[in-house]
Protein backbone atom coordinates (compact mmCIF):
# COMPACT_ATOMS: atom_id res chain seq x y z
CA UNK A 1 0.00 0.00 0.00
CA UNK A 2 2.87 2.29 0.70
CA UNK A 3 4.55 1.44 -2.12
CA UNK A 4 1.16 2.40 -4.11
CA UNK A 5 0.78 5.83 -2.66
CA UNK A 6 4.28 6.81 -3.06
CA UNK A 7 3.72 5.87 -7.12
CA UNK A 8 0.60 7.92 -7.07
CA UNK A 9 2.04 11.12 -5.56
CA UNK A 10 4.81 10.76 -8.50
CA UNK A 11 2.73 10.33 -11.74
CA UNK A 12 0.42 13.61 -10.13
CA UNK A 13 3.88 15.30 -9.47
CA UNK A 14 5.12 14.71 -13.17
CA UNK A 15 1.53 15.71 -14.60
CA UNK A 16 1.87 19.03 -12.78
CA UNK A 17 5.33 19.50 -14.09
CA UNK A 18 4.77 18.73 -17.74
CA UNK A 19 0.79 20.18 -17.69
CA UNK A 20 0.96 23.39 -19.66
CA UNK A 21 -0.79 26.93 -18.58
CA UNK A 22 -3.77 27.66 -20.20
CA UNK A 23 -3.23 30.45 -22.78
CA UNK A 24 -5.99 32.65 -24.04
CA UNK A 25 -7.10 33.07 -27.17
CA UNK A 26 -4.89 36.23 -29.01
CA UNK A 27 -7.15 39.76 -28.74
CA UNK A 28 -7.85 40.78 -32.13
CA UNK A 29 -7.55 44.10 -33.14
CA UNK A 30 -10.27 46.38 -34.01
CA UNK A 31 -10.34 46.92 -37.68
CA UNK A 32 -10.14 50.83 -38.92
CA UNK A 33 -14.01 52.49 -39.63
CA UNK A 34 -13.88 53.58 -42.97
CA UNK A 35 -15.13 56.53 -43.66
CA UNK A 36 -18.80 57.16 -43.78
CA UNK A 37 -20.32 58.88 -46.82
CA UNK A 38 -23.84 60.91 -46.62
CA UNK A 39 -25.86 63.33 -48.60
CA UNK A 40 -26.45 66.62 -47.36
CA UNK A 41 -30.00 66.27 -45.79
CA UNK A 42 -29.12 63.11 -43.96
CA UNK A 43 -26.14 65.28 -42.25
CA UNK A 44 -28.19 68.70 -42.18
CA UNK A 45 -31.30 67.54 -40.18
CA UNK A 46 -28.24 65.55 -37.53
CA UNK A 47 -26.68 69.13 -37.51
CA UNK A 48 -30.28 70.64 -37.50
CA UNK A 49 -31.37 68.87 -34.51
CA UNK A 50 -28.17 69.96 -32.38
CA UNK A 51 -28.51 73.35 -33.62
CA UNK A 52 -32.33 73.74 -31.81
CA UNK A 53 -30.48 72.28 -28.81
CA UNK A 54 -28.45 75.65 -28.73
CA UNK A 55 -30.88 78.03 -29.27
CA UNK A 56 -34.73 76.91 -30.20
CA UNK A 57 -35.52 79.71 -32.67
CA UNK A 58 -32.50 78.79 -34.41
CA UNK A 59 -32.70 78.79 -38.27
CA UNK A 60 -30.20 77.39 -41.50
CA UNK A 61 -28.67 79.58 -43.58
CA UNK A 62 -25.97 77.52 -45.16
CA UNK A 63 -24.82 73.97 -45.87
CA UNK A 64 -21.81 73.13 -47.37
CA UNK A 65 -19.77 69.76 -47.97
CA UNK A 66 -16.18 69.12 -48.15
CA UNK A 67 -14.06 67.86 -50.38
CA UNK A 68 -11.42 65.47 -48.63
CA UNK A 69 -9.15 62.88 -48.94
CA UNK A 70 -11.66 60.42 -49.02
CA UNK A 71 -14.34 61.76 -50.67
CA UNK A 72 -14.55 63.74 -54.09
CA UNK A 73 -18.66 64.42 -53.92
CA UNK A 74 -19.81 61.99 -55.87
CA UNK A 75 -23.72 60.85 -55.85
CA UNK A 76 -23.98 64.02 -54.31
CA UNK A 77 -22.16 62.56 -51.00
CA UNK A 78 -19.24 63.42 -48.61
CA UNK A 79 -18.06 62.86 -45.38
CA UNK A 80 -17.97 66.17 -44.44
CA UNK A 81 -20.98 68.69 -44.27
CA UNK A 82 -20.88 71.80 -42.48
CA UNK A 83 -23.99 73.84 -41.70
CA UNK A 84 -24.65 77.81 -39.96
CA UNK A 85 -27.44 78.26 -38.75
CA UNK A 86 -28.75 82.04 -36.95
CA UNK A 87 -31.02 82.98 -33.65
CA UNK A 88 -32.85 86.15 -34.29
CA UNK A 89 -33.64 86.05 -30.12
CA UNK A 90 -29.45 86.07 -29.60
CA UNK A 91 -28.29 87.58 -32.44
CA UNK A 92 -25.67 85.19 -32.79
CA UNK A 93 -24.99 82.59 -35.58
CA UNK A 94 -23.10 79.49 -35.13
CA UNK A 95 -21.91 76.72 -37.14
CA UNK A 96 -21.75 72.76 -36.76
CA UNK A 97 -19.88 70.38 -38.85
CA UNK A 98 -20.82 66.81 -39.10
CA UNK A 99 -17.85 64.22 -39.56
CA UNK A 100 -18.02 60.67 -40.69
CA UNK A 101 -13.99 60.62 -41.19
CA UNK A 102 -10.94 60.12 -38.91
CA UNK A 103 -8.64 61.73 -41.14
CA UNK A 104 -6.10 63.61 -38.84
CA UNK A 105 -6.74 66.74 -40.35
CA UNK A 106 -10.40 65.99 -40.08
CA UNK A 107 -13.08 67.04 -37.19
CA UNK A 108 -14.02 64.16 -35.15
CA UNK A 109 -16.97 61.87 -36.36
CA UNK A 110 -20.21 62.73 -35.25
CA UNK A 111 -21.68 66.43 -34.76
CA UNK A 112 -19.29 68.95 -33.32
CA UNK A 113 -19.93 72.83 -32.60
CA UNK A 114 -18.33 75.43 -33.79
CA UNK A 115 -17.62 79.46 -31.80
CA UNK A 116 -20.62 81.84 -31.99
CA UNK A 117 -20.47 84.87 -33.58
CA UNK A 118 -22.83 88.20 -34.27
CA UNK A 119 -25.22 87.56 -36.57
CA UNK A 120 -27.92 90.45 -37.99
CA UNK A 121 -31.42 88.89 -39.34
CA UNK A 122 -31.04 91.84 -41.74
CA UNK A 123 -28.01 90.78 -43.69
CA UNK A 124 -29.11 89.53 -47.29
CA UNK A 125 -26.09 86.71 -47.25
CA UNK A 126 -27.05 85.00 -44.32
CA UNK A 127 -30.42 84.89 -44.65
CA UNK A 128 -32.25 81.99 -42.54
CA UNK A 129 -34.85 79.75 -44.41
CA UNK A 130 -37.13 77.14 -42.96
CA UNK A 131 -35.55 73.74 -43.33
CA UNK A 132 -39.29 72.27 -44.40
CA UNK A 133 -37.92 73.81 -48.10
CA UNK A 134 -35.35 71.41 -48.53
CA UNK A 135 -37.01 68.25 -50.03
CA UNK A 136 -34.73 68.06 -52.96
CA UNK A 137 -31.37 66.31 -51.52
CA UNK A 138 -27.80 66.78 -52.98
CA UNK A 139 -27.36 62.95 -54.04
CA UNK A 140 -29.72 59.99 -54.63
CA UNK A 141 -31.37 59.05 -51.19
CA UNK A 142 -33.96 56.08 -49.88
CA UNK A 143 -37.26 57.10 -48.05
CA UNK A 144 -39.55 54.58 -47.50
CA UNK A 145 -38.59 51.70 -49.02
CA UNK A 146 -39.91 50.91 -52.54
CA UNK A 147 -40.12 54.64 -52.60
CA UNK A 148 -36.94 56.29 -54.48
CA UNK A 149 -36.21 60.11 -54.69
CA UNK A 150 -37.03 60.64 -57.81
CA UNK A 151 -34.63 63.92 -58.68
CA UNK A 152 -31.20 65.15 -57.01
CA UNK A 153 -28.93 68.04 -57.45
CA UNK A 154 -26.23 66.14 -58.52
CA UNK A 155 -28.45 63.99 -60.99
CA UNK A 156 -29.48 67.55 -62.36
CA UNK A 157 -26.58 69.20 -62.50
CA UNK A 158 -24.98 65.67 -64.55
CA UNK A 159 -27.34 66.38 -66.85
CA UNK A 160 -26.99 69.89 -67.64
CA UNK A 161 -23.17 70.03 -68.21
CA UNK A 162 -21.54 68.00 -65.25
CA UNK A 163 -21.38 64.67 -67.17
CA UNK A 164 -19.05 66.28 -69.82
CA UNK A 165 -16.75 67.77 -67.11
CA UNK A 166 -16.24 64.73 -65.64
CA UNK A 167 -15.56 62.81 -68.56
CA UNK A 168 -13.07 65.47 -69.62
CA UNK A 169 -11.51 65.67 -66.11
CA UNK A 170 -12.57 62.49 -64.31
CA UNK A 171 -10.83 63.76 -61.13
CA UNK A 172 -12.28 66.65 -60.57
CA UNK A 173 -13.50 66.85 -57.30
CA UNK A 174 -17.49 68.22 -56.86
CA UNK A 175 -19.30 69.85 -53.78
CA UNK A 176 -22.45 71.17 -52.93
CA UNK A 177 -23.63 74.57 -51.12
CA UNK A 178 -27.35 75.19 -50.50
CA UNK A 179 -28.34 78.65 -49.43
CA UNK A 180 -31.66 80.81 -49.76
CA UNK A 181 -31.48 83.39 -53.05
CA UNK A 182 -33.09 86.65 -51.47
CA UNK A 183 -33.57 87.91 -55.45
CA UNK A 184 -35.47 84.94 -56.57
CA UNK A 185 -36.84 84.14 -53.25
CA UNK A 186 -35.97 80.41 -53.07
CA UNK A 187 -33.72 77.60 -51.86
CA UNK A 188 -31.12 76.80 -53.96
CA UNK A 189 -28.33 74.01 -54.65
CA UNK A 190 -25.07 75.22 -56.10
CA UNK A 191 -23.15 71.78 -57.43
CA UNK A 192 -19.82 72.94 -58.17
CA UNK A 193 -17.31 71.33 -60.31
CA UNK A 194 -14.17 71.91 -58.90
CA UNK A 195 -11.91 72.84 -55.63
CA UNK A 196 -13.13 76.43 -54.92
CA UNK A 197 -16.05 78.56 -56.24
CA UNK A 198 -14.25 81.19 -57.61
CA UNK A 199 -11.61 78.67 -59.85
CA UNK A 200 -14.73 75.71 -60.82
CA UNK A 201 -15.09 74.32 -64.00
CA UNK A 202 -18.55 74.32 -64.24
CA UNK A 203 -21.38 75.63 -61.55
CA UNK A 204 -24.96 74.71 -61.65
CA UNK A 205 -27.99 75.90 -59.69
CA UNK A 206 -30.33 73.48 -58.53
CA UNK A 207 -34.08 74.55 -56.71
CA UNK A 208 -33.97 72.59 -53.56
CA UNK A 209 -37.75 72.48 -53.23
CA UNK A 210 -39.35 71.08 -56.35
CA UNK A 211 -35.49 69.72 -58.12
CA UNK A 212 -35.64 72.00 -61.44
CA UNK A 213 -32.95 73.42 -63.29
CA UNK A 214 -32.72 76.70 -62.47
CA UNK A 215 -29.25 77.64 -64.79
CA UNK A 216 -25.63 77.44 -65.25
CA UNK A 217 -23.62 79.50 -62.66
CA UNK A 218 -21.07 81.80 -64.25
Amino acid sequence: MKKLLMATCTLLMMAGCTSQPTQSAPTEKPQPKGPEMVTGRVAFQKMYIAARSWANDAQPFRLQSEVTADSKGREGKSDLWRAWFGSPSRRSAKPFVWSGTDLPDATPRGVNPGSEDNYSPNNTSTQVFDAAFLKVDSGASSGAPGKEQAVDAFDVAQKHGGNAVLQKAPDTPVFYELDWSHASNELIWHVIYGTSRDEAKWKVAVNATTGEFIRVEK
